[in-house]
């Protein structure tokens, strides 16, 4: 039975597997302290959210970071069982992170959905790091992948029972939302805003400019659930019609302009901030032309 405390095992874990969670760990901090975000909570306001504010989400990441090596010992410890039983061997596992994440922020759902992507590539990680197989941004989505396989069909095809947001977007739209995302190896991420962040970077255009163009880019795409639930279809549209043209013309004031829009509308790309979280831990592994050279 899982135990309901997190187990603060770091001391015994490899330099590159507590590496690894730490750099998880500093990209929530990464992603919050990004400003201007347009809709979502950032050191200039609370975005078009009421019930959260910054300090929540710092609560919030010290309450996920002692989780991080769970996941990737449980990660470790599964290596030899086939990938797709490592779904349901780490659900208990983040659960019991979710509920600490609500004890630290009084109830308010802040990175329920980096607590499953964060998981699972934690997870993922130290599968490929037991079985001695090259760790990468693209081996680690790969595994994720394969750890995911039939989730939407499951979870949103069959079982649609139709209770949560997420299914009733899914019935009417066919939007798959976190799950549907993980279950691609985060295509989004890997396909687009990953390698627009190391051109970014490579071309000396500095973190802050490489994450908000890399979040606008994944606004422009993402087809968010959470704006759906808020704004529907239409409100969906719009956002990313928006971000799409910030992209090729993006300067803070613009991007506070949108952000004010976005606040009027109650629109909050919450599911593109949690995708911003994966292209910032992946973007600190090393590429495969890296570690050759």
């Amino acid at each position: 039975m899982m135990r309901s405390q997190p187990i603060d095992a770091r001391a015994r874990l490899p330099q590159e597997i507590r590496d690894f969670a730490r750099a998880a760990y500093r990209a929530l901090l990464v992603e919050v302290n990004l400003t201007p975000k347009p809709g979502l909570v950032d050191r200039r306001n609370a975005g078009a959210h009421r019930d959260m504010d910054l300090g929540h989400f710092y609560r919030s990441a010290r309450a996920i970071g002692p989780w991080l090596p769970r996941f990737i010992q449980r990660g470790r410890e599964d290596a030899a069982l086939p990938a797709e039983r490592q779904l349901v061997r780490l659900r208990p596992l983040g659960m019991a992170c979710e509920n600490h994440m609500f004890r630290a922020t009084g109830g308010v759902n802040t990175h329920k959905g980096s607590v499953f992507s964060l998981g699972l590539l934690c997870a993922a990680f130290g599968r490929l790091h037991r079985q001695r197989r090259a760790i990468s941004a693209e081996a680690l989505c790969a595994e994720t992948a394969a750890m995911c396989r039939g989730l939407v069909t499951r979870e949103l095809r069959r079982n649609n029972a139709g209770h949560t947001a997420g299914q009733r977007l899914f019935a009417a739209h066919g939007l798959s939302g976190a799950r549907g995302e993980a279950e691609s190896g985060f295509r989004l991420v890997i396909d687009g805003a990953l390698p627009l962040y190391r051109r970014r970077m490579a071309a000396g255009r500095g973190e802050q400019r490489a994450l908000t163009d890399s979040l606008l880019w994944l606004m422009a795409h993402n087809d968010d659930t959470n704006v759906a639930s808020r704004g529907g279809i239409g409100g969906l549209r719009w956002l990313q019609r928006r971000a799409a043209a910030l992209l090729a013309h993006s300067g803070d004031q613009a991007i506070r302009r949108f952000d004010a829009e976005c606040i009027a509308r109650n629109l909050s790309p919450g599911g593109s901030a949690d995708l911003l979280i994966v292209t910032w831990l992946l973007a600190q592994l090393p590429q495969p032309g890296d570690q050759e050279s």
